[in-house]
């Protein structure tokens, strides 16, 4: 078995597109292993932009019909989304090769750094990109594999999730969805909150406990409840209610449209995003910055130039007084505060969400409806179309407009269109001169293009 990165040269990825598979793959890659790849979703003489992207830096991708697996394979990885049935695993057994998951791979490379890990249920993409860009803006040349590209990343032509730098510190978002958040032994681990989602409250108070024993030093959010209760040292930690003990606050928040402003130790931030819960975000990466040795004029300086990642609170566009803005909000926290956040920006704001899974909607069924009506101004509107479906044996015993039905029986202005195809006709008449139409919504590979089709229906 696998106990260093240096224990292999050549890997393969199953579903390299992916991705955690996708930013782990590029990391390697400019690490110096050679890299080649599978996915479902490559397919001959179709355009596929995360393939051209991995090509161009040297990854080599093959259709997922095994012919990239050769005896030169030393190590194949595959995501908790790749079942054993696949005809690729089953040749990679034939050849004895390796097979590891990516959260196992992702371990692996943390042990060869040093290490920050980002945890918590909401939040990990954003910080992990902003403490990224202080620490590279600082000159410490760090190193990041993400959940989502940073359009800093992206810019250079890139999918934007990972890049390799020469220092010697490493970002890493921690995902607690799959437990794999446990196997991580950081020299920082991070926790932003703590709020149901994939499990209940008492699971993840669990897998965040042991977090917290793997980790070297461990900071928390003081101002959430349930993250409080794991802390080190009120000297590490972070908040933005002002009776906290902890040493880093954020205080005098004002939202002006697409900027925010608030006060670290008596230091001013501006950031060019939305939100409440993206000042805890960057007070968040300015408490593991200036833990390592980073002032807070430099954070500063650093986050007024930070560009944000994709597909959180994604500004698509503006037409006729419409501010079209995408979103990868999923769960009822996250939802409540994207449409919370859109609302200093225009009088009225227009949500639409796309829960995916029957099982996780069940799950957060009342959380959903809870959170979402008591965000929503009279004014507000939230529309849901269908729950997305990735195949399998689901019991597809709940919809989408159960929970529509329940969020307007708490008088609610609340819609259901079942074909989001339908949306915007069906909203037509409910858009005024200025007002924010909100998408969210994750898993889905094709919200990327809807958010696009959205646009140009309204355009059109």
């Amino acid at each position: 078995m696998m106990k260093t990165i240096a224990d292999f040269n050549h890997v393969f990825f199953i579903g390299v597109a992916g991705t955690g598979m996708s930013a782990i793959a590029q990391y390697l890659k400019g690490v110096g292993k050679e890299v080649s790849g599978s996915d479902r979703y490559f397919t001959p003489g179709v355009f596929n932009d995360t393939r051209d992207k991995l090509q161009a830096v040297g990854i080599s991708c093959f259709e997922q019909d095994g012919t990239g697996i050769t005896n030169l394979t030393q190590l194949v990885v595959v995501s908790t989304a790749v079942e054993d049935t696949v005809f690729e695993v089953q040749k990679a057994k034939q050849l004895n090769i390796p097979i590891i998951k990516r959260s196992e791979l992702l371990a692996l490379i943390a042990e060869s750094k040093k290490t920050i890990a980002v945890g918590g249920t909401s939040g990990k993409s954003t910080t992990s990109a902003m403490l990224f860009d202080i620490l590279e803006y600082a000159g410490l040349k760090p190193s990041i594999i993400s959940g989502a590209g940073l359009v800093s990343i992206i810019k250079e032509g890139k999918i934007g999730n990972a890049k390799v730098g020469d220092g010697e510190w490493l970002v890493i978002e921690a995902d607690e969805s799959d437990g794999s958040i446990v196997q991580y032994h950081p020299e920082i681990g991070l926790l932003l909150n703590v709020d149901k989602d994939h499990k209940e409250i008492e699971v993840l108070m669990d897998v965040f406990n042991t977090f917290r024993n793997n980790s070297k030093t461990f900071v928390v959010n003081d101002g959430h409840p349930l993250a409080k209760q794991l802390s080190q040292s009120s000297r590490l930690d972070f908040s933005s209610n002002p009776s906290s003990p902890a040493f880093y606050k954020a205080l005098d928040f004002q939202q002006k449209g697409f900027e925010i402003n608030f006060v670290i130790q008596d230091t001013p931030f501006s950031l060019y995003t939305v939100g409440r819960h993206n000042m805890e975000n960057a007070l968040a990466a300015v408490a593991i910055a200036h833990l390592l040795g980073v002032d807070l004029f430099t954070c500063s300086s650093a986050l007024k130039h930070y560009e944000g990642i994709y597909r959180r609170h994604q500004v698509v566009g503006e037409h006729d007084g419409v501010w079209l803005i995408d979103d990868y909000a999923h769960n009822p926290a996250k939802c409540a505060a994207s449409i919370s956040a859109c609302q200093p920006i225009a009088p009225k704001v227009i949500a639409w969400f796309q829960p995916h899974g029957y099982g996780p909607t069940r799950f957060l069924k009342d959380d959903f409806v809870k959170e979402i009506a008591a965000v929503l101004r009279p004014q507000d509107e939230i529309w849901m179309s269908e729950i997305f479906y990735a195949g399998g044996t689901a019991v597809k015993d709940i919809s989408a407009n159960d929970l529509i039905q329940e969020i307007k029986a708490l008088g609610k202005n609340a819609f259901f269109v079942e074909d989001r195809n339908q949306f915007v006709k069906e909203i037509k008449t409910h858009l005024t001169g200025n007002c924010v139409l909100l998408l969210m919504g994750a898993r889905d590979p094709g919200l990327e293009k809807f958010a696009q089709q959205v646009w140009q229906e309204l355009k059109g």
